[in-house]
């Protein structure tokens, strides 16, 4: 039997709760701080003392910084929007930054830290994140050990299919092996990248009408993953793959790669990577070779759009790029409410769409702790099989494996450096193409 759940916003009252306090001083704290290597200070605006502690796992390194730190700003004006309350309990938020300068994005190593730090720190109820796929796979299984039950978390933005399910585009083993207790403590608010593959093969024929497509991947769980989906998806729609080829994230000149991908006769790439992976220095160099107009598409690892646009020296005018869902400016109900309120608080700028995704994210998460009876394995028992009626995103379900019905792809062209890309159109793939 599914759930039912509303976790519609509230946008009444005083916007001024994003403004939240650090608590004084640890003395008159009823929960355990997460340390300050990794994570900020406690932030908590309710009567009382917090009862139990959320924290959110972002890169706030790199050239995603200004999306993740808008998403935790988010995160927590969803809280003060609860009075700081997940039913009957208190909840305290901190942030968590699982990056480091010297990455330019999530490390693994600070994934893992964090991860054993959730586990250890019994106030930890809930986690919002992670940001990567490849973050997740290193934090789910610690979490999922944790003392005292499982840890539930809630992603905005993780696309990548294996962390949820096993078939194309995952490893062997997958997604068992992130469950080494048998209990599912992850859900996502975004579709996974079976979906978004689809809908770029799509786009790529209908909408680019283009023909043979060399596909490129950065080789990280997310690049790889979405990489191999568009090629094993292309040949279904029409499409052809010219060449399949990796560059290397941590590289400084990609010239070879573009004499290759030209030498291949190809009349698109697709770029199945991250921006904060050398994404925007591949745009350059293959525009370099292939001529300033040649035609791209890349995933949503490319937001923010003025990251890409800044890394690829402008020479990403023109590239189109596919986003989970609808643009903020096309939802209804509760989220159009959303935006309205936060825009208010964001000074005058309306939220990125993964920012709409974190507010979702801690939206349901604060409704797993309500229902639960205040334990670890309590709160993950509320996560799936839910019914979520007017949502920030909509309507939707999260099914027993955790993943979301939302199946809809927007997809944008950046043009002359504009922090949001100009909207093209929306795209829903055929089951044929997603099962």
């Amino acid at each position: 039997m599914k759930k039912q759940v509303l976790l519609g916003v509230l946008v009444a009252g005083a916007l001024s709760v994003l403004a939240a306090t650090a608590l004084a001083s640890s003395s008159n704290q009823a929960v355990q701080v997460l340390p300050s290597s990794s994570c900020g200070s406690l932030q908590y605006k309710g009567g009382g003392s917090p009862q139990f502690i959320i924290a959110s796992d972002l890169p706030l390194q790199g050239a995603n910084r200004a999306l993740t730190t808008e998403m935790t700003r988010a995160i927590a004006f969803i809280l003060g929007q609860h009075g700081w309350k997940a039913g009957k309990y208190t909840i305290g938020y901190q942030s968590c930054d699982d990056s480091t300068a010297q990455a330019g994005g999530y490390d693994t190593a600070k994934c893992t830290a964090n991860a054993n730090a959730y586990a250890r720190d019994p106030s930890v109820i809930g986690i919002v994140g992670t940001f990567n796929s490849g973050c997740a796979k290193l934090v789910i299984p610690v979490v999922n050990r944790a003392p005292g039950g499982p840890i539930a978390m809630v992603s905005p933005a993780n696309t990548y299919p294996g962390l949820t399910l096993s078939g194309p585009g995952t490893a062997p083993g997958e997604p068992n092996v992130y469950y080494p207790t048998g209990k599912r403590n992850y859900a996502r608010v975004v579709w996974t990248d079976r979906f978004q593959g689809a809908a770029d093969a799509l786009f790529a024929k209908n909408t680019m009408h283009v023909k043979n497509v060399y596909v490129l991947t950065d080789k990280t769980t997310y690049g790889q993953g979405i990489a191999t989906l568009f090629k094993e998806d292309a040949p279904k729609v029409g499409l052809k793959i010219a060449g399949f080829a990796a560059w290397n994230p941590q590289g400084t000149t990609f010239q070879s790669l573009a004499t290759t991908v030209k030498q291949s006769k190809a009349d698109a790439v697709f770029l199945g990577g991250n921006v904060c992976f050398q994404g925007g220095k591949v745009i350059k160099d293959l525009r370099s070779v292939l001529g300033a107009n040649f035609p791209i598409l890349v995933p949503d690892g490319f937001t923010p759009t003025s990251a890409t646009w800044t890394t690829s020296g402008g020479a990403a005018n023109g590239v189109y790029i596919s986003h989970p869902g609808v643009p903020v400016n096309q939802l209804k109900g509760a989220g159009a409410a959303f935006v309205k309120a936060f825009t208010k608080v964001n000074g005058g700028k309306a939220p990125d769409p993964y920012t709409a995704y974190a507010a979702q994210a801690t939206d349901v998460l604060l409704g797993a702790i309500a229902a639960s009876d205040g334990t670890r394995s309590g709160v993950v028992s509320h996560l799936t099989g839910l019914t979520i009626k007017n949502g920030i995103l909509g309507s939707f379900q999260i099914n027993k494996n955790g993943d979301t019905t939302l199946g809809i792809v927007t997809f944008g062209k950046i043009v002359n450096n504009k922090a949001h890309e100009q909207f093209v159109k929306l795209v829903t793939p055929p089951v044929s193409l997603t099962a």
